[in-house]
């Protein structure tokens, strides 16, 4: 019977909508399992044949748990805000919301051709302002609570001002941005403004000086993962570190509870190892060194306070504020030199850089409070000024960095040594000083030792030992459009919350998508953007007078604001009330599987976790973790097709004149030449002299040399499956290739180069999904990419192998077809064909449960072989089967359900169980071995013991025959596998 997926899966995509098989019900008596994909950005680009991998594995395990009689949770929605957008924006005048809006109905309409079992009426989208009203709300309540270091949490920050109002600062134990004194009394004296002030210190989303990755081209703040060697991921631009007011989130409060949290979950160690690191907890002491001449004192926090007698210089981050006061005249020019060098180096680049060592002397010394001896200070970029106190002592024979700094400048570099004794064991540098401590270190253990001096540190009074986090607190401004509005307004220069009632706080029109003249951010371009606090609105910008009328902030939230919480928002998508109703969000909790890439492995997780742990502390929801089991799945990687090119404006004649102005792009067959060699003219191969210089005076061109580079193509410009380039059909791709050249190789044809990489775009080796479910049907689709490897790993793209699952495919719809006629038997199986059936139900669970899709598509594959050897169409063992292989191939199996003569879709079917009964073998075949060489087979049942079947064997004709009466020396039964006789 003909195998027509195209009319089949249209058939069921349209029954799945009309009848919204897969929406989920909140009143149920169910147990529920909540299944999520990572927040899918919608590209005008589309979907290619990457992207749904992961999405796939999470609907087989949807379905799996709807067959087990979950209630499950399977929701879809859009990452819509974004730089993408606006750029196009920018460059199309084209409000981002159209675009925006084109890019998710394609999305829809591709992910509803794979067969997806998302509950669609529960669709988010970021940019709806009927979500980000609850983002809003969400900073509100994060700016109205403050962190109680005694209670460990957050707290309203009314308990912080009845503290304040009882107390002072006396006994606070609160997480903030600088360290307070006051009385009760001048906390009561204090004007709105100071108090306002006072209270930003703690806040935890608070406006503060920072130092951020600008970008001018853009006019915008960058994420660090939006910057790559110094430039903007999007365009190229270039990024330089720069001052500026912005809003952060105290997410540094939160550090050893995310890192204590990693412990209760259920996901990739290498993932928990990148939160361990990003976090960075560190263990040490804060200590003071004065600064010669001055009244000033540098602070720093060291791991290894018992290296202080080794510490012979001090660098600070080039961002310190003290090194603008601590500079001498002689040294300002190269130290302002150097700190616009660094300007333009990201944070990422310079913690990356660890081998390439530069700073420059300020011209002045600390006094190490233990030998009282002078250390210059220098600036470096390898210091950070957002971990730790952005100073560090320098202790060159013992860190690494240190000591590439130390020989660069010629510093000195003092061992630390236990005794005088050490000294002889040990060989030093001839450069290298030997410090003995044996005051203070002699003969103890490194935590005794560490213990003691950070003793003697709080002794002295020149500090203490504390625990310190590498990570520092969130920026959470952005200087764009398109994103989430910030709902503050600022009445004498201090922020103010607009209250919840006004929300949500709408993006409002803009005339373009740039920033103004006077450099404000793009939402600075509105004329409706201002606060009348009198009477609750948004007015007109020119109303603005400071009395009742304020300005708005003008930058927005980052992209991670609104991923940060779409998982509860999915719990209750439509309530106008509240974020999600508690029962709901009590019912559902946390997300059970959550699959996505491992690029998000600090960033958003971090986000989300720093958000649900907030919202628990507020009461308003009920689990401390948001993912409790999370997978990464691996790339599918695309096949890249390369031509070696070389481009020449011109040829020097030898006697200063040019022959040609005309740029000339030569393509060559890859076995012509080598990539990244410069060929002297007369070393060309013939082929490129020939293709190249066809209409010239070869002679002419003596000097010139040749070099080639590789360059991406479109794969549909190969010739079928081949590596050969269809060179008229590239000439006809892009205009530079109008008038290319060509070498070919000798048999006439130019061949590519091939790689496999990462599917892109931009490198033009994509795969559409749509083209593969013309051709080959979604199940098809779903079925080879699950087919292709284990679900972490990468694996590449190769569409000619989609014939092997296509055929499997239709073996398993002919199962149940007699030629042209559907027919199914109702007579009762034998037990060979519930074996197979049983065999089948064991792995598949198994892999399942274990994410080994891979192996159970192997599994249908000899299962319906098996089935369709013994012609099998029982339709005990039919129509599980349509169940099992369901998840994976939904479209198909409803067709086939149905045609069996069931009303209710095959989703709520019970999944098979397993009888372990069928799988127990009556027989074995046991082969039998004469001195190791096997002579025959010989079945016997397989209840009998290991001595009934050396009898039978020894009774066996066979053997009888071969022995001729011999007695064997020896009998070996490995009971159930093999019979060896000696003889």
């Amino acid at each position: 019977m003909f195998y027509d997926h195209q009319q089949i899966e249209k058939k069921w995509q349209k029954y799945w909508e009309d009848n919204q098989t897969y929406k989920t019900s909140n009143n149920t008596d169910k147990p529920k399992f909540y299944v999520l994909d990572m927040f899918p950005y919608p590209s005008g680009a589309g979907l290619h044949v990457g992207h749904p991998l992961g999405y796939i594995a999470s609907d087989i395990y949807a379905r799996y748990k709807r067959h087990q009689g979950f209630n499950v949770l399977h929701p879809v929605g859009y990452d819509s805000f974004g730089l993408p957008a606006e750029q196009y924006a920018i460059q199309t005048g084209q409000h981002p919301a159209i675009t925006t809006e084109k890019n998710i109905n394609r999305y829809e309409e591709q992910l509803r051709k794979i067969g997806f079992s998302f509950d669609w009426s529960r669709e988010v989208r970021t940019s709806d302002a009927s979500y980000y009203k609850w983002t809003q709300w969400i900073f509100i309540e994060l700016f109205h609570s403050w962190y109680n270091k005694n209670t460990d949490k957050a707290e309203s920050i009314s308990t912080l001002i009845k503290h304040f109002e009882e107390k002072g600062s006396l006994d606070l134990n609160a997480n903030q941005n600088d360290e307070l004194n006051f009385t009760a009394e001048e906390w009561k004296e204090a004007s709105e403004i100071d108090k306002e002030d006072i209270l930003l210190n703690y806040r935890l989303s608070f406006r503060a000086e920072t130092t951020v990755n600008w970008c001018p081209a853009l006019g915008t703040v960058l994420a660090n993962d939006e910057v790559k060697d110094g430039k903007s991921e999007r365009g190229g631009f270039p990024v330089f570190q720069k001052k500026m007011m912005q809003w952060s989130m105290r997410i540094s409060a939160y550090s050893e509870r995310l890192l204590q949290g990693l412990k209760t979950l259920d996901w990739p160690q290498p993932l928990k190892d990148a939160q361990e690191y990003w976090i960075g907890k560190s263990q040490g002491a804060q200590v003071k060194f004065n600064i010669d001449t001055h009244d000033e004192i540098v602070e720093v926090f060291t791991t290894r306070p018992d290296t202080i007698f080794g510490a012979t210089f001090m660098v600070l981050a080039p961002e310190n504020p003290l090194v603008e006061t601590i500079t001498t005249a002689e040294q300002k020019v190269e130290v302002d030199t150097y700190i616009e060098e660094t300007s333009k180096k990201t944070e990422r680049d310079r913690m990356s850089d660890v081998k390439n060592v530069s700073g420059a002397f300020t011209g002045s010394y600390a006094i190490n409070p233990f030998s009282n001896e002078k250390m210059p200070i220098y600036i470096s970029d390898y210091v950070l000024m957002g971990y730790g106190t952005g100073a560090v002592m320098a202790v060159p024979a013992h860190d690494e960095r240190d000591h590439r700094f130390a020989k660069k400048f010629n510093l000195e570099i003092k061992k630390v040594v236990e005794t005088e004794e050490d000294v002889q064991e040990k060989s030093f540098d001839s450069k290298t000083s030997v410090c003995v401590n044996s005051d203070f270190l002699n003969g103890l253990s490194y935590d005794e030792a560490k213990a003691l001096i950070i003793d003697a540190v709080e002794k002295k009074g020149i500090g203490h030992g504390t625990t310190n986090y590498r990570q520092r607190d969130a920026i959470f401004s952005r200087q764009r459009y398109w994103g989430e509005p910030v709902p503050i307004y600022y009445k004498d220069g201090m922020p103010y919350t607009l209250p919840t009632s006004a929300l949500p706080l709408a993006l409002p029109e803009v005339e373009k998508y740039l920033p103004t003249e006077d450099g404000d951010p793009p939402l600075g371009n509105s004329k409706t953007f201002a606060w009348d606090e009198a009477n609750q609105k948004v007015v007109a910008t020119d109303l603005i007078d400071d009395k009742t009328i304020f300005p708005l902030e003008l930058s927005t939230m980052p992209g991670w604001a609104g991923s940060s919480w779409y998982f509860l928002r999915y719990m209750d998508p439509n309530n106008d009330e509240v974020f999600a109703n508690k029962e709901l969000s009590d019912y559902w909790g946390q997300v059970d599987l959550y699959i996505g890439g491992s690029e998000h492995a600090t960033g958003h997780l971090l986000y989300s976790r720093f958000w649900n742990m907030f919202l628990k502390d507020r009461g308003y929801i009920t689990q401390d973790e948001p993912f409790q089991k999370l997978i990464n799945q691996g790339m599918i990687l695309g096949m890249s097709a390369f031509v070696y090119q070389s481009n020449l404006l011109s040829f020097d004649l030898g006697n200063g004149d040019e022959a040609g102005a005309t740029t000339r792009t030569l393509i060559v067959s890859k076995e012509l030449i080598e990539e990244g060699k410069t060929y002297p003219f007369n070393e060309l191969p013939d082929a490129i002299k020939n293709a190249f210089f066809e209409n010239e005076d070869v002679s002419l061109f003596e000097t010139v040399s040749v070099s080639f580079v590789k360059r991406h193509i479109d794969i549909s410009l190969l010739i079928g499956t081949s590596d050969e380039l269809n060179t008229e059909a590239l000439k006809k791709w892009r205009p530079e290739y109008d008038n290319a050249l060509f070498a070919f190789n000798k048999d006439g044809k130019l061949i590519t180069e091939r790689e496999v990489e990462k599917m892109s775009k931009s490198k033009y080796n994509v795969v559409n999904p749509d083209d593969i479910c013309e051709e080959y049907g979604a199940d098809g689709l779903r079925l080879y990419e699950m087919f292709l490897g284990p679900l972490e790993q990468s694996k590449p793209w190769n569409t000619q192998g989609l014939s092997g699952v296509y055929g499997f495919l239709k073996k398993f719809w002919n199962l149940y077809f007699n030629e042209d006629n559907f027919e199914v038997s109702d007579v009762e199986p034998t037990k060979a064909e519930y074996k197979v059936l049983h065999t089948l139900i064991k792995k598949v669970v198994y892999d399942i449960e274990n994410f080994s899709f891979n192996t159970s598509v192997s599994s249908f594959m000899i299962a319906v072989n098996e089935l369709q050897k013994i012609k099998c169409n029982k339709r005990n063992i039919l129509e599980p089967l349509a169940v099992i292989i369901s998840p994976y191939a939904p479209h198909i199996c409803e067709e086939l359900w149905s045609l069996l003569g069931h009303d209710i879709s095959i989703e709520f079917e019970k999944f098979p169980e397993l009888n372990e009964t069928y799988l127990v073998e009556d027989e074995i075949e046991y082969p039998v071995s004469v001195n190791g060489k096997m002579k025959f087979k010989l079945p016997l049942p397989a209840q009998l013991s290991a001595k009934e079947v050396e009898d039978l064997v020894m009774q066996d004709e066979k053997i009888q025959q071969i022995l001729d009466g011999k007695a064997p020396k020896k009998i070996i039964v490995v009971h159930h596998r093999i019979v060896n006789i000696v003889i």
